[in-house]
């Protein structure tokens, strides 16, 4: 019976005291995390119209990486043909 309570003692005086520290820094954390979303989806709206040009710059790039690589493939050809 004495050792019930020696260990009740410990589990009052250390482990209940550093199980209530490790859960106040996890839900400090939280609440930063949730601040953070709270931000990003009031502010997320204002991304949308910065995004108007996407298709028309996605198109560019596609059509220079196109060009770019028929000029390394017109490259490559003579280079190999020099060298082979």
């Amino acid at each position: 019976m004495r050792l019930w309570r020696v260990g009740n003692t410990i589990l009052i005086l250390l482990v209940l005291p550093l199980v209530i520290y490790l859960l106040n820094r996890v839900l400090a954390a939280l609440e930063r995390i949730r601040h953070a979303s709270d931000e990003i989806v009031a502010h997320g709206g204002e991304l949308v119209n910065d995004l108007d040009g996407t298709p028309e710059a996605l198109a560019v790039t596609d059509q220079t990486v196109g060009d770019v690589s028929a000029g390394a493939t017109r490259y490559a050809d003579s280079v190999a043909k020099l060298l082979g």
